[in-house]
């Protein structure tokens, strides 16, 4: 029988059983599911891992799952970029259907299996160490963000020999001064004849709101103090979602007991937290909570975590906003799949139509960056493919603004319009900015 009567849900991950490592288990479990979307075939337009898997079996000799090598079926996995459409958007047989299908779970088993065997690459590791990688990169910006440049001769190809980073892909630039020490002198006092007076936002910055681009968080610091929020930046540690795409659920349990201890205080004085990110706002409010559920830190943060786009549609239901100046704007909207991801709906479509005379127009596909994922020399010709018909259709009105909750995807949405034939914006910015610049701030 396809589909349920019940609300999907997903398992809590159980990455401290050792029966979860098992790797003959695991096989049979991915022969399993690839046997179950092999005969369904719907996410055969999402990421490369369903055409990699439905040409393999086409090809094999009895058309049969079973007859697939171990590499075939690692193929699969390495193609996945944990972005979650599948579950979200396309699967029939998801809990609590009786198949029992999470197929960006098991992908995620698989990795923590090569991570728990010392398998996953160094680069991947190195870069994973979000914290060290934004402190070097903020004292030497200058050299780090020339170095990384796209179009520099002289390093990037010198990068793609050594890391196996395309030196054709976007690579984000650091601060000079990252936003956690900018805090004190950006922060103006809430406007007391703001409608959201008393209520109290502490801004999780994030790793690249942190380090590479500030731009979205002084925004949203503009629109929540302007509407009378009083505001906080802090920045514990990363989120770990770079580590959760290795597998390293070690390192990401660390994180979220770290940070939920760190925010814990907060919450009980009645702080809302709102991550500056989609993928940090999906760790704390829904990857955190499987991997650490016996965790009340962690189970509380997430009931008090935000979207950035969530948080100002729920502000003015509760208490109305400041009133937006007339602007007359065509803005198309990239809804990056870290947002589709929290089953909140399209939030930053539904903020934007807050400003007087804008046309915001959604589009729900992938960018196909996938984190660090489409970083790669072996995935960025396969990150531009997935990202053409998001690309296509973000210009296709020809909009006066485009934007996207990811801050990967804005830059790689950049380069596949490129890639395209269109001719790129200055930038792909977040929604938030759309809102701060209609109040002239």
């Amino acid at each position: 029988m396809e589909g349920s009567l019940g609300a999907p849900t997903r398992h809590d991950i159980p990455w401290q059983d050792e029966a979860w490592y098992d790797e003959v288990a695991l096989d049979a479990e991915l022969r399993r599911v690839f046997d179950i979307c092999h005969g369904c075939r719907r996410c055969f337009n999402l990421c490369d891992s369903f055409p990699i898997l439905f040409d393999a079996v086409d090809e094999s000799p009895t058309e049969e799952v079973a007859d697939l090598s171990v590499q075939q079926l690692t193929s699969v996995v390495d193609a996945c970029t944990l972005c979650d459409m599948c579950f979200m958007t396309k699967c029939p047989y998801v809990p609590p259907h009786s198949f029992d299908l999470d197929f960006p779970h098991l992908m995620l088993r698989h990795r923590a299996v090569e991570h728990r065997k010392g398998s996953t690459p160094l680069v991947d590791r190195e870069l994973a160490k979000m914290d060290r990688n934004g402190k070097l990169g903020s004292v030497m910006a200058g050299a780090a963000n020339w170095a990384t440049k796209e179009g520099n001769g002289l390093t990037r190809p010198v990068m793609e020999i050594a890391l196996g980073i395309d030196a054709r892909a976007h690579v984000p630039s650091f601060m000079d001064t990252p936003l956690i020490n900018q805090a004190v002198a950006i922060i103006p006092p809430p406007n007391p004849d703001g409608p959201g007076f008393g209520k109290k936002v502490a801004i999780y910055a994030g790793c690249h709101g942190n380090f590479n681009d500030g731009t979205p968080g002084l925004a949203l610091i503009k629109v929540l103090t302007h509407n009378g929020v009083k505001v906080r930046i802090e920045y514990p540690e990363c989120c770990a979602m770079p580590k959760f795409e290795n597998g390293d659920l070690s390192g990401v349990s660390s994180a979220a007991q770290n940070i939920s201890a760190h925010f814990a205080p907060l919450v009980e004085q009645g702080w809302d937290i709102v991550p500056l990110t989609t993928s940090c706002a999906l760790m704390l409010k829904f990857e955190w909570p499987l991997i650490e559920p016996g965790n009340t830190a962690v189970q509380v943060l997430a009931k008090h975590t935000f979207d950035v786009s969530e948080y100002v549609v729920a502000l003015a239901k509760e208490k109305g906003l400041a009133p937006v100046p007339e602007t007359p704007t065509s803005i198309a909207v990239h809804f990056a799949c870290h947002a589709r991801a929290q089953n909140m709906g399209a939030k930053a479509m539904e903020m934007l139509k807050l400003i007087p005379g804008a046309t915001p127009q959604l589009t729900e596909r992938c960018s196909g960056h996938g984190g660090k994922w489409g970083l790669f020399k072996k995935n960025f010709d396969r990150a531009v493919k997935v990202g053409k018909p998001a690309a296509r259709n973000l210009v296709k009105n020809d909009p006066d603004v485009i934007v996207s909750e990811c801050p990967l995807a804005g830059p790689h949405l950049k380069q596949v319009i490129a890639a395209n034939g269109s001719t790129p914006p200055e930038r792909i910015g977040h929604p938030i900015e759309v809102l701060a610049k209609a109040y002239g701030l």
